[in-house]
């Protein structure tokens, strides 16, 4: 199953390689289309990091019930004959 951080690692080189490309056929020089083609790799790279950042999973874990914390009441002390 892919998700959103494996495009993103995938769009990375695309973008950097490929932009700079399409660029350099379409007419505008090396030292021009490297680094758009980075600027716009460096773009998708912050939207992953700061749009939409990692976040960790809300999954709480439940702590099991014990003697101790089932019931709240004080347990009386048994009297000594």
């Amino acid at each position: 199953m892919t998700g959103y951080y494996d495009y993103v690692l995938g769009l990375i080189p695309l973008t950097l390689l490929g932009l700079t490309a399409i660029l350099f056929v379409a007419g505008f020089g090396l030292t021009t289309a490297v680094p758009v083609g980075a600027g716009v790799s460096g773009l998708i790279v912050g939207h992953a990091l700061f749009i939409n950042g990692p976040v960790a999973p809300t999954d709480t874990i439940q702590q099991p019930v014990t003697a101790e914390h089932a019931d709240p009441s004080p347990t009386p002390i048994p009297e000594q004959a």
